[in-house]
């Protein structure tokens, strides 16, 4: 072999070897069980190394009809199975709720139902779930009805975030504490959406992206950090590509981002956000783009539940899992 072509061949496997590396970096997907029915516009949440999957559209069937096909169905992955459980359904269908875990127990907050004729009624209840007996307790409502909200936990007390409540959007930040049942305000979100996710990293909570009175076609790339410790909100880096319908979980304090719907079409976007430097990287994206989605992590995983492959009205069992790189 001549120099050259020695150094070309060189050359190549070092390019290979970058790009390896590269890809790598940006993390890697893989399939898990289907979930064991159709839906979008769930609410999802880890608890005892598990997976809730909760609420939602059921795609439409003649058995849910007098519903809207507004789904009251819960579901459990355990990870070291593989395999989706029913347990104890709400005791009223939601759809666009908030969901958080906290000492034990599972809430479901706000979201919409249907009234007359519609079913984008926005509610204010608080339900919780005890896994251990798997049953459902109504408690405090939120000052607040609305749909379409984000959740975040920090230091035992949840913190429902923005939303719709029928009419406008809303900016509220409604605090519960579960050891009073109690709902408190703080202060409000800087700009109002809907469609947003909330999550709690460090000792900051971030509301990402988003949407106004429910329209995809105007979505929002704004991202918003609240100092819990001087009750104040801040801007921050915004999200690369704008997007509502989003899905989120942090893993290693850094923020993943994923899916979301606009006009165009369903998005399989994936954007990683780092607190300390203020700062998105571009992930590998999702294997099946879809919206309505709902994010959990256990053992250093993303897991990607259901969720819409086209916009408005469309239904999946897909469920994926993100590995990031360490």
């Amino acid at each position: 072999m001549s120099k050259l072509r020695f150094l070309i061949v060189l050359l190549v496997l070092f390019k290979t070897a970058l790009l390896q590396a590269e890809s790598a970096d940006l993390g890697v997907w893989h399939n898990a069980a289907p979930t064991l029915e159709k839906r979008t516009e769930i609410a999802a949440a880890a608890l005892d190394g598990k997976i809730y999957a909760v609420g939602g559209f059921s795609q439409p069937s003649l058995s849910n009809v007098l519903d809207f096909a507004i789904s009251r169905m819960v579901e459990i992955y355990d990870p070291a199975t593989d395999a989706w459980t029913e347990t104890t359904p709400l005791p009223e269908g939601r759809h666009h709720a908030g969901i958080a875990a906290l000492n034990g127990y599972l809430y479901v907050i706000g979201g919409f139902t249907k009234g007359g004729l519609s079913v984008w009624r926005a509610v204010a209840t608080l339900y919780q779930f005890n896994p251990v007996n798997q049953t459902w307790h109504e408690l405090a409502p939120m000052p607040t009805a609305r749909g379409a909200l984000g959740v975040a936990v920090y230091q035992g007390h949840l913190y429902a975030i923005g939303g719709y409540d029928g009419d406008n959007n809303s900016a509220a930040v409604e605090v519960y504490d579960p050891q009073t049942n109690v709902w408190t305000p703080a202060a409000a979100m800087p700009t109002a959406r809907d469609h947003l996710a909330v999550v709690v990293a460090g000792d900051k909570i971030y509301a990402i992206g988003g949407r106004p009175s429910l329209n995809y076609r105007k979505n929002m790339d704004v991202v918003e950090a609240y100092d819990l410790a001087t009750n104040q909100w801040h801007a921050r880096a915004k999200l690369p590509t704008a997007r509502s319908g989003i899905a989120a979980g942090v893993i290693d304090g850094r923020i993943f981002v994923v899916g979301g719907e606009s006009g165009e079409g369903t998005f399989d976007t994936h954007e990683m956000y780092l607190p300390e430097e203020d700062r998105w990287v571009t992930m590998a994206p999702m294997p099946t783009a879809r919206h309505g989605l709902g994010a959990a992590v256990v053992n250093g995983r993303l897991h990607v539940i259901s969720g819409g492959l086209t916009p408005g009205a469309s239904f999946s069992q897909v469920h994926e899992v993100f590995a990031p790189a360490h």
